[in-house]
């Protein structure tokens, strides 16, 4: 029997309803869940600007001020070079359309060289067309353009998170003497998200910069979009790099033919596979506590949940739900152990369940003295 006087299974079902329920809940509201919580995330990030202006003195409103600034500075200059980058493509991609013919033309003829009949030519190559490869370079750069669609809505809400981020540290502190558990839960999460972020921005700013030369070197147009492309997917978890490689890959193609196409694919394989798949996760695992499988998990999940924002902050979404479903209760320590990148020492764990256990005792108040 559960504590509640249940059957366990009975209480198994009925989270997995209530679970079934929520899910289906934030599919429907994605369209500001996404929004709502990429607005928190980038004030997350930003506020360690806003407590360093108030520990040296600066008023409340020239703190909100400054990391409003901030804030709104770098996104927009963000969405100018996405913007201008992407209105030169499709300026650029028309004019490869008689270089894609040519292209095709010539596996025709390959094909026909080692045999292979007109007829299953044309049944191979029918699908194939410029319109279909340029869909597909607009698909993956639309996922990222989307972003312009609600760019006002998350100007607004950064607007106002800002505003309540000066008095939001009294808030847990007013929380903290009932609810410490709460309290803890949360601030593991912020501090967990601030270090995901910025070790993802600091290797998402590295590949950026050497795809950018790289292309720059092998004469790929668009570089920066292409490296702008780079940075926004290194924050899809384990499979961002491969969204950024099909536009710059598909472009060479058209620009230097086969050649070119597999040294592009060669050279951001070195580049992005290494410090992406290798390196970053390591320095990901130790910031943020998740195991590559879990991540990896929940990125389908939230990107199914959310779409493109969903995968963009998988991460985040998955330490949230991790602070208020698992650290926020004792009791559900032993799931922290199945998610983390390290279990951990027993021993250790229990002497922390002993410490939070007697944290949380209720001391009864002193009997009032009467004269």
């Amino acid at each position: 029997m559960s504590p509640g006087g249940f059957p366990r299974g009975l209480t198994l079902l009925l989270g997995i309803a209530a679970a079934v329920i929520a899910v289906a809940g934030m599919r429907a509201t994605a369209w500001l869940i996404g929004p709502l919580f990429l607005a928190l995330m980038i004030v997350i990030a930003a506020h360690p600007v806003q407590r360093w202006a108030r520990r040296r003195g600066w008023p409340v409103w020239a703190a909100t001020l400054t990391l409003i600034v901030v804030v709104y500075a770098g996104l927009l200059a963000l969405a100018a070079v996405l913007f201008v980058s992407v209105g030169q493509l499709a300026t650029v991609l028309p004019t490869y359309s008689a270089q894609f013919d040519a292209m095709v033309n010539g596996l025709k003829q390959t094909l026909a060289g080692f045999g292979v009949g007109p007829a299953q030519i044309q049944s191979a190559t029918q699908g194939i067309s410029f319109n279909s490869i340029a869909g597909l370079v607009g698909n993956v750069l639309a996922g990222v353009s989307s972003l312009a669609s609600v760019i006002v809505l998350i100007l607004a809400l950064l607007l106002f998170f800002i505003a309540d981020a000066a008095t939001f540290d009294k808030r847990l502190d007013s929380i903290a003497g009932d609810r410490p558990h709460i309290v803890g839960a949360l601030d593991t999460f912020a501090r967990g998200t601030r270090s995901y972020l910025f070790v993802t921005t600091v290797f998402g700013g590295i590949v950026a910069v050497l795809d950018t030369i790289a292309l720059e070197i092998m004469g790929v147009p668009l570089a920066i979009l292409w490296g702008v492309l780079a940075f926004i997917t290194n924050y899809i978890p384990n499979i961002g790099f491969i969204f950024g490689l099909i536009p710059p890959a598909i472009l060479a193609l058209l620009t230097g033919g086969w050649s070119l196409f597999i040294l592009v694919i060669v050279v951001y394989c070195l580049l992005n596979v290494i410090i992406q798949s290798f390196i970053q996760p390591r320095f990901i695992g130790d910031s943020v506590g998740l195991s590559a499988t879990v991540t990896f998990v929940t990125l389908l999940f939230w990107a199914w949940v959310l779409g493109g924002l969903g995968a963009l902050l998988a991460v985040p979404l998955t330490l949230l739900a991790k602070a208020l479903l698992v650290d926020i209760d004792p009791g559900a320590r032993w799931a922290d152990a199945l998610l983390r990148s390290d279990p951990g020492d027993p021993e250790e764990e229990d002497e922390a369940d002993e410490v939070a256990g007697e944290a949380d005792e209720v001391v009864p108040p002193p009997e009032k003295v009467t004269s």
